[in-house]
């Protein structure tokens, strides 16, 4: 007799719904697997062999079997604990075979019998719902996160006795509901906290407006982490959409929270310059999420970027550009969201003081070209915005009144956000101006002649590539969206030129 009970195995975020098949085999008591199991799956024996006895079913004493189908797909984690344990009550007997057939089963086991919480339940929903399955059993403190998943019924379990109560039909659980959340509450700090900086403010609203990428180029504490920190308090809150995209790429790396499973505010991620490029990019032996992709549809920001490894920089170039992280490895590809907004900053020099009149740089010509250098010319033509700071006087501090208040920012960023939403269509999504593709950029940012023609003589005298003329004009399309008209002017290509001249200025691209 092969009883069956059915798992979760994620790939990447994606989760892949998994047979376990247990059957009796030649030999001593015990158990073998099949299946590719990780060394994380192949201890769940012990696991679950201790939690059946501690919860009263004891152990077969005959030789078992345990495949993880389909064969050819690496297992690994913890969460295939719960449907090993109930594939083995239901081949003996335990359990009726059949109660388990539309079911799934997603957690790990204590040695005491009572189940564990584990990464990636709403990835888990998921796809119960994708195949088709109606019930899922997970730990207690995974019921909210999996119960965000429409047309699936999630039953949160304790222990392995109330599953096997559930599934005698001697006790019947509780389904957990979606948890109604009232409006997310921001941390960012607040603009108005920011002095004078009245370009960098400007620069940071399209940026926001948008969805573009940002350099800030500037002495230390002229307000560069301030404003970068500012910046969720200025974009719109996620739709339901993108709260559940979010959500499913923390969950993954176990960062969601129990008591508020589902993400509503946008994610701001800053790495410490020590980040590598795992770490920036995502990968290992089973490939995680990591920082860009951790920051979908929020903000990364990398402080003090010169300081970053020149290998981890350049990983981002393909991020940036498809929005997608893809990771290959010799058994299996998988691919990571990453339509994230970048906002980096970084000194002029490494003492940080190259033209600031009141502190003089002490720092010798060479050092100062190769720390410029460490930003690579592919990667600077891919950020759209590059704006220059400078320090503010301490009697300007004391004196200069506070600025513009992030909520008046956020309502003029919102009104250009809505304005994108109804136009730039791909399929049934839209996307921000900076996402727009070619095609998008010719439908909805179309220049006039005189336009052309006064970017084109622009373009010439600055060395624009290709990709900087196409990033110019989707920052004149949101300078134009946040001015509130359709057709892109003159004046908005002149002041998103401005935004290249940092790149120009300071040589920070390599000659």
């Amino acid at each position: 007799m092969t009883a069956k009970a059915r798992g979760v195995g994620l790939i990447g975020i994606e989760g892949c719904l998994v047979e376990v098949q247990v059957g009796t085999a030649d030999g001593m008591p015990g158990i073998d697997m099949t299946g590719l199991p990780t060394a994380s799956l192949r201890e769940s024996r012990f696991r679950v062999r201790a939690a059946l006895r501690a919860s009263g079913y004891g152990w077969p004493e005959k030789r078992l079997v345990a495949n993880f189908a389909p064969a050819d797909v690496p297992k690994g984690g913890t969460a295939f604990d719960l449907p090993l344990a109930v594939a083995v009550l239901a081949h003996e007997g335990v359990v009726p075979a059949s109660a388990a057939d539309n079911a799934v089963f997603y957690g790990e086991l204590g040695l005491d019998g009572s189940t564990r919480a584990v990464p990636g339940a709403i990835n888990a929903a998921l796809a119960t719902r994708h195949h088709a399955r109606r019930v899922l059993f997970v730990p207690a403190r995974n019921a909210a996160e999996a119960a965000l998943v429409p047309d699936v019924e999630v039953y949160p379990v304790a222990s392995v006795v109330e599953v096997v109560e559930a599934l005698r039909g001697e006790a019947t659980l509780a389904r957990s509901e979606p948890r109604s959340e009232d409006a997310p509450v921001g941390d960012a700090p607040d603009l108005r906290h920011v002095r004078g900086q009245i370009r960098a403010r400007r620069a940071l609203e399209v940026a926001a407006a948008g969805g573009h990428n940002l350099l800030m180029v500037g002495p230390p504490g002229c307000g560069k982490t301030l404003l970068a920190r500012a910046m969720p308090g200025i974009l719109p809150p996620l739709t339901l959409d993108e709260a559940l995209e979010v959500t499913r790429i923390h969950s993954v790396s176990g960062l969601v929270d129990p008591g508020a499973p589902l993400r509503r505010t946008r994610p701001f991620r800053a790495p410490h310059a020590t980040a590598s490029y795992a770490a920036l990019v995502g990968g290992g032996s089973d490939p995680r999420p990591g920082e860009v992709s951790l920051a979908h549809a929020g903000v990364l920001f990398l402080d003090e970027v010169a300081e970053f490894g020149r290998h981890a920089l350049d990983a981002l170039r393909a991020p940036i550009e498809d929005r997608v992280v893809r990771i290959s490895r010799s058994r299996r590809s998988v691919i990571f969201p990453a339509s994230f907004a970048l906002v980096a900053a970084m000194n002029p020099c490494p003492c940080g003081h190259a033209g600031d009149p009141s502190r003089a740089c002490r720092c010798p010509q060479r050092r100062i070209d190769a720390y410029r250098q460490r930003m690579s010319g592919p990667l600077m033509d891919r950020i759209d915005i590059h704006v220059e700071l400078s320090g503010v006087p301490p009697e300007e501090l004391a004196l200069r009144p506070e600025g513009e208040p992030s909520g008046a920012v956020r309502e003029r960023v919102m009104a250009a956000r809505e304005l994108q939403e109804a136009r730039n269509r791909v399929g049934a999504r839209a996307v921000t101006n900076a996402a727009l593709d070619l095609e998008g950029l010719e439908r909805h940012a179309h220049l006039g002649g005189q336009e052309s023609l006064y970017l084109a003589r622009a373009g010439r005298k600055l060395g624009m590539s290709a990709r900087s003329w196409h990033r110019v004009i989707r920052v004149a399309r949101t300078i134009a969206d946040l001015a509130g008209v359709e057709q892109i002017a003159r004046a908005h290509l002149a002041e998103a030129l401005t935004y290249r001249r940092v790149a120009r200025g300071r040589a920070l691209v390599p000659a």
